[in-house]
């Protein structure tokens, strides 16, 4: 948001410049971005002075073109090619030097015309920016000085703006008048000189004649509806002033009537909007309800269907324009409007709201109307613009105020214990200053005594409902760097829980950083049309939202996973092939007998999630190696391991199908909790986020993870002292046998001695009959006492063949 310094000194007359502004109003919570200097001009004409032309004669090679020589001040004088029918020897001039760059980034540079040189320009009006006329060039007062800058000889101003961002609760600061308010509140609590003064309206008068009637079918989408008729209104181009006060901050003019509604936008922080009268059929404005699948053309040329939660302004035939959010192309005013309906309302911010998420409009006016603009505002506002209009495009008032406003404005009454709140500020303020700042806010007063009083808040401020917010408001303006610390602070001390969940999120991540993972962090919401046809996470089971922001974020998730394949399709789509991401964030799901709508109808748990896609970077040393299923198996087995659990161990069954093409679901012993799922993605699944190339995926529960890494006891044992031993075993299986299975009859049969088993080669083809394959496995042995015999080696080995044989019918190769 921008803010006009000299605008803003229209209302607020004090002392401070544009940094100490800037300064003031982020110690009252307007958080402030930049000051910045921009010229009235573009670039301030620089490289633009004052010239004598000191001769001019005609060019030998044209009719039209001439020769002079200029003096701008330098030493010598300036040979110049000017093609102006108006220049003459003796003339002042303004005089482009080589390098300028004039409005339009047109930089003047040596040239050669028809054979003479010439060393810049001789300037007209339109072509520095300040007039419109090229009749010829722009010849100044005798008087004028060689050499004096452009700049200085035109008083070319230089206006200081200020960009700040609003929280989504002070809406009331979203205009110049707003920001004035609050400053006013801090210079006069401070005790510095200033005076705060709100536009003058009191030259409003009602006209003779019947104004267009108003009315409100639904009061509870339109509270307060203020309409004014103007007729004889001449539409044209708005005067320097109002054209400067908008582009300052950022707006392009357009025409007189919607550049004042423009102005009285940012001034007031009220939207207003303007109908050409003559195009309101019927002669009447209708607020009102939209009919569902209703149809208009709005601004940017789009006919839109409507919804019946929307508000519209309507004629007797059809909607004008989206109420508070849009308007419609064909009653907008243009150069032909001769009347106008100026409307000024408070509109319910809850509908302006869904209207715009639901349309995906988002403008000046919903911005302010869907965080609630002030009520008060509106008719203030709508006669403010009035008054313009017949100052600057003629006309009159004709009729009255068509009002309607059934209920007064109700303000929250809050009543204050002033001990209390010295206690929450953590300081004794004193009662005159509370009381001070809360009047020049504009509070009023409704009951005072000796420890308290009862206020109404002002009904711009919209947030402000309970004490406590009041209190944010007296300490906004007292200044928060005004509360000392206390010389003694007490603190309460929790002890760290053991684990430490944040110290194993921590290690988590950076073991997977270590081993060449990227963190991501995606949105908790997302499109319910992802779950469809899915049975592991059916869309049945997802948490809707009840007023989502888009179709696209209308459900929270229930897996990380498909957030991961959104991860990799955004960086295919940017070139980018090799992808090792993982996320840590909660999952959602609506409970069975739960509506999804409450805390206690969905279960909310956190996960991490690990996903490779893609081959890894090409190197001088190796070729670029594939992301597989085992690599991505291997990074689990490892950070696994790191907390004493061991795959092999658990529980296990194949992963869901409609989720993985191959997989496995791990479960701790005898509870059936999923610890973790991994697998292949399933391609058509894949594919549905655009992705072709093989994804690698899994998912652990952190809960689960949690439970697991509190029974893990760690224990410090020194290095061993005697040798190990290995051996090596072919065995011909049946094609179903898991090596997992392998794994853990080899550990039953040798407790005391076997440390590792490895599969270190699988064959299927010649001489391996059908249904059958060969594992190739590796065991390591070792006593912690002892130098194995062996007649003790071959003994165990022999025990562990036996158990294949009699569990999995082996065959030793």
């Amino acid at each position: 948001m921008k803010l006009s310094y000299s605008w803003l000194k229209t209302y607020l007359q004090c002392e401070l410049t544009p940094a100490q502004v800037a300064e003031a109003m982020t110690s009252i919570g307007i958080e402030v971005d930049s000051v910045s200097e921009e010229e009235e001009i573009p670039g301030g004409l620089a490289g633009v002075v004052v010239a004598h032309v000191l001769d001019c004669v005609p060019h030998p090679d044209s009719d039209h073109l001439h020769i002079t020589h200029v003096n701008d001040g330098s030493p010598e004088p300036v040979q110049v090619v000017c093609g102006a029918p108006n220049v003459a020897a003796g003339q002042k001039v303004l005089f482009a030097r080589i390098g300028t760059v004039l409005p339009g980034d047109f930089k003047i540079k040596k040239s050669k015309i028809r054979g003479v040189e010439s060393f810049g320009m001789i300037c007209a009006e339109d072509e520095l920016g300040i007039g419109t006329s090229h009749e010829g060039i722009m010849v100044l007062p005798e008087d004028a000085v060689p050499g004096t800058p452009a700049k200085e000889f035109l008083h070319l101003k230089t206006e200081a703006v200020i960009e700040y961002e609003i929280t989504a609760n002070r809406v009331d600061a979203a205009s110049h008048i707003g920001v004035a308010r609050d400053l006013y509140a801090w210079l006069r609590h401070n005790g510095l000189p200033c005076r705060f003064e709100m536009p003058d309206i009191s030259a409003f008068r009602e006209g003779p004649g019947a104004a267009i009637p108003v009315e409100v079918q639904d009061p509870a989408a339109a509270p307060r509806y203020f309409g004014i008729t103007l007729r004889g209104v001449q539409v044209g181009p708005s005067p320097e002033w109002l054209q400067k006060r908008l582009l300052s901050i950022g707006l392009r003019p357009i025409n007189s009537v919607v550049d004042i509604s423009n102005f009285v936008l940012f001034e007031l922080g009220q939207p207003l909007h303007t109908f050409d009268a003559a195009k309101i059929r019927g002669g009447k404005v209708i607020v009102r309800r939209a009919a569902e699948g209703e149809r208009m053309v709005t601004l940017d040329e789009v006919e839109r269907s409507l919804k019946a939660q929307d508000i519209v302004i309507a004629d007797a035939e059809g909607p004008m324009c989206i109420a508070g959010v849009f308007g419609g192309q064909d009653s907008g005013v243009t150069e032909a409007t001769t009347d106008v309906f100026i409307e000024g309302a408070y509109f319910d911010p809850g509908s302006i709201r869904k209207t715009s998420k639901t349309h995906g409009l988002q403008t000046d006016a919903s911005f302010r109307f869907e965080r609630g603009a002030d009520p008060q505002m509106a008719e203030f506002a709508a006669k403010r613009a009035a008054l313009l209009i017949q100052e600057i495009a003629g006309g009159h008032v004709e009729g009255s105020v068509q009002a309607f406003c059934p209920e007064p404005v109700a303000k929250a009454v809050i009543d204050l214990d002033y001990g209390r709140i010295q206690r929450l500020i953590g300081k004794e303020i004193g009662v005159p200053a509370i009381e001070e700042i809360l009047q020049a806010l504009c509070y009023d007063f409704l009951e005072k005594r000796p420890d308290g009083a009862k206020v109404a808040a002002p009904s711009y401020m919209v947030d402000v409902t309970r004490e406590c917010d009041v209190v944010e408001e007296i300490l906004r303006i007292y200044g928060y760097n005004n509360i000392e610390l206390p010389s003694n602070m007490r603190m309460s001390v929790s002890p760290t829980p053991s684990p430490d969940p944040e110290a194993v999120r921590n290690y988590i991540s950076n073991f997977l950083a270590a081993n060449g993972f990227n963190e991501t962090m995606n949105n908790s919401l997302t499109k319910s049309d992802y779950y469809k046809g899915l049975e592991t996470f059916p869309e049945s089971r997802c948490v809707r939202i009840v007023n989502p922001l888009s179709s696209d974020l209308n459900v929270m998730r229930q897996t990380l996973l498909l957030n991961g394949l959104e991860v990799v399709a955004y960086n295919l789509n940017r070139q980018i092939p090799a992808i090792k991401v993982f996320e840590y964030g909660s999952v959602y799901s609506r409970l069975e007998e739960g509506d999804g709508t409450t805390l206690a109808s969905y279960e909310e748990h956190p996960c991490f999630s690990l996903v490779m896609s893609g081959p890894a970077e090409k190197s001088w040393r190796s070729e670029a190696r594939k992301g597989s299923y085992f690599q991505l198996k291997g990074y689990l087995e490892l950070l696994m391991k790191r907390y004493g659990v061991d795959l092999y161990t658990l529980e296990s069954q194949p992963a869901p199908a409609d989720i993985f093409a191959e997989g496995q679901v791990w479960y701790l012993p005898g509870s059936r909790k999923q610890l973790a799922v991994m697998g292949t993605v399933q391609p058509a699944l894949a594919r549905r986020f655009d992705v072709k190339q093989p994804v690698f995926a899994a998912e652990i529960d952190w809960n689960v993870l949690l439970e697991v890494v509190r029974r893990v006891k760690v224990k410090f044992t020194e290095l061993p002292k005697f040798p190990g031993v290995r051996r090596d075993l072919a065995v011909l299986l049946d094609e179903q046998v898991a090596y997992a299975d392998l794994r853990r009859s080899a550990v039953r049969a040798s407790k005391k001695l076997l440390r590792n088993v490895n599969l270190f080669d699988v064959y299927r083809g010649e001489k391996i009959p059908a249904g059958k394959k060969q594992y190739a496995l590796g065991f390591f042995f070792q006593d912690p006492e002892k130098t194995l015999t062996d007649a003790e080696i071959e003994k165990t080995v022999s025990r562990i063949l036996a158990a294949f044989q009699n569990e999995f019918g082996a065959t030793l190769r």
